[in-house]
């Protein structure tokens, strides 16, 4: 899909672009929150093929199954088996570590439903790469789809993750189903 169409679908949907470009760097690794909907992936997608990039993303190996997963793979997704996290951040290393060019959007929630427990893969894979990581976010309250700024991971995984909820928080992003982002200080 070019750039223009991808932004026509995204104004006809109603979004906003809040960013005129995305990061320069040639393998970022997007945090999306809050996810609470299938839609996310369209929409974040969208996003990222609007300023002519090849978004990847991580979607459960159940979903590829023919001609399903075909599309899937054409679309950038990369089967994983989420009971095997280990496996899963291994692939995406190895992912990364293979290709130039690398835009991995994830959802550090690791689902749909609302959690307590963000994931922490996604800080693993940019330890061990040593790729960005920037605060992507799409409020469906206000229709607005962007990234803030890049995040500098610790090696505390998880006074990173409460950083970056507290960004999450204070920005007041909403998800498509109101009340799915949980926090681990709330």
């Amino acid at each position: 899909m070019k750039p223009r169409t991808a932004r026509k679908i995204l104004l006809r949907m109603h979004w906003k672009l809040m960013d005129t470009e995305l990061p320069p760097e040639p393998k970022i690794i997007f945090l999306g929150a809050p996810h609470s909907s299938i839609w996310d992936f369209v929409v974040a997608w969208l996003y990222v093929r609007a300023f002519d990039r090849k978004p990847r993303v991580m979607i459960k190996k159940e979903f590829f199954f023919w001609p399903l997963g075909n599309l899937l793979r054409s679309l950038g997704a990369i089967p994983v088996d989420r009971k095997n996290a280990v496996g899963v951040t291994r692939q995406v290393i190895n992912a990364l570590e293979e290709n130039e060019s690398f835009i991995l959007c994830i959802a550090p929630e690791g689902t749909r439903k609302p959690v307590k427990r963000w994931k922490t893969g996604f800080h693993t894979i940019a330890r061990a790469t040593g790729v960005p990581v920037y605060l992507g976010y799409f409020d469906w309250g206000r229709k607005e789809i962007g990234h803030g700024p890049r995040f500098e991971c610790s090696d505390d995984a998880m006074a990173d993750l409460r950083t970056i909820q507290r960004y999450y928080k204070e920005k007041g992003v909403q998800g498509k189903h109101p009340g799915c982002l949980a926090y681990l200080d709330d």
